[in-house]
């Protein structure tokens, strides 16, 4: 892993929370940092390639775009769960996709366009997998989502803040319709940015606009929720988070709400949603905590129980990672794999 200087630190804060929308990004991230624009573009330049930065980009909201998605647990026979993790991560869909230390040994997301049907899908990936137990745990509530390390080490693990985004932030998305133009865009700027003095440069010729009036529609985008944040992700292990649990909570129905907005407020939960239970799964409300050690989440998930009386919870860590991707929406790529996997219904049935 490459060292890291505290201009590094304070610069991977900064880009993880919000890239300028100005036609020299990096300049406007140098000034802030006291650093000459090419210098600011040789450290993002250098974390790209120590593989502490993943992608810059747009980070859109799933739902707003008029996309099904789901978090799915699935238990296989451990003897064939790097087989079946090979198999589920080869659908385009799926974006995360992790072997965790529990019986539902599989954890995948997987996005779709409405034209598709997300039970179908999972079934055919079910059958596939030879999987003996599937289960779809699409979002029912969404507390918070947004993952932002903290490189710097400013805070406390347990420190606390209001969500940047929430349920009331994709209820605004869901009721302004995308246009064509918002898609085309939308295809644009989930890509990674170029790191060069002028990069929107590309984007807006291949849209057929200026630079200003792309960065304006970028804007909208943002303000209207669809586009969440235009961000930094990082590679998590690579930045010093080596410890990621997934900790999910067997909330009372009646108290959903008020302990997964306290859950929320935590700044080391990245996400946090609520979810239907199972039989054999009797946990609702799910947080991913990101930190440097396991000692250091297990401190969060303890002023978690604290803060809000929860005590019943499961913690699953994930031991393999097979898949880790950003989503890309309104691409052609489905098509194939719905024609090799997915039964056909014949005409007038």
């Amino acid at each position: 892993m490459i060292e890291l200087d505290a201009i590094d630190r304070r610069l991977l804060n900064i880009i993880q929370g919000e890239f300028p929308f100005v036609e020299r990004p990096y300049a406007a991230l140098g000034e802030r940092l006291g650093l000459a624009e090419d210098e600011a573009i040789s450290r993002i330049s250098r974390l790209k390639e120590g593989h502490i930065i993943r992608q810059i980009g747009a980070i859109f909201d799933t739902r707003s775009l008029g996309y099904l998605s789901s978090l799915v647990a699935v238990k296989v026979d451990p003897a064939r769960v790097d087989q079946a993790g090979a198999i589920i991560s080869e659908h385009p869909g799926v974006s995360h996709n992790y072997k965790r230390n529990h019986a539902y040994n599989i954890w995948f997301t997987i996005a779709l366009p409405p034209s598709s049907s997300l039970e179908a899908t999972v079934e055919a990936m079910h059958r596939l997998t030879g999987a003996e137990a599937t289960r779809l745990l699409p979002t029912l509530r969404l507390f918070k989502i947004g993952v932002q390390l903290d490189i710097a080490s400013e805070e406390e693990a347990t420190a606390r803040s209001q969500p940047a985004y929430t349920e009331a932030d994709r209820r605004r998305a869901e009721t302004t319709p995308l246009t064509p133009r918002d898609i085309a865009a939308v295809r644009e700027l989930q890509e990674d940015l170029a790191i060069a003095p002028r990069p929107w440069g590309p984007l807006a010729e291949r849209l057929g606009v200026a630079v200003d009036e792309l960065l304006d529609h970028a804007r909208a985008l943002q303000e209207s929720g669809h586009m969440r944040r235009f961000a930094a992700i990082l590679h998590h292990r690579q930045a010093g988070f080596n410890a990621n649990p997934m900790a999910v909570w067997k909330v009372p129905e009646e108290r959903a709400e008020e302990a997964g907005s306290t859950m929320a407020s935590f700044k080391a939960v990245s996400h946090c949603y609520l979810r239907p239970t199972y039989p054999d799964w009797p946990y609702n409300v799910f947080t991913m905590i990101h930190g440097r050690k396991v000692a250091e989440c297990e401190q969060v998930i303890d002023a978690i129980a604290e803060a809000t009386g929860i005590q019943e919870r499961a913690l699953l860590y994930s031991t393999k990672e097979y898949k880790k991707t950003r989503v890309r929406y309104f691409t052609p790529d489905l098509a194939e794999w719905e024609e090799r996997h997915l039964p056909r219904i014949p005409a007038g049935s």
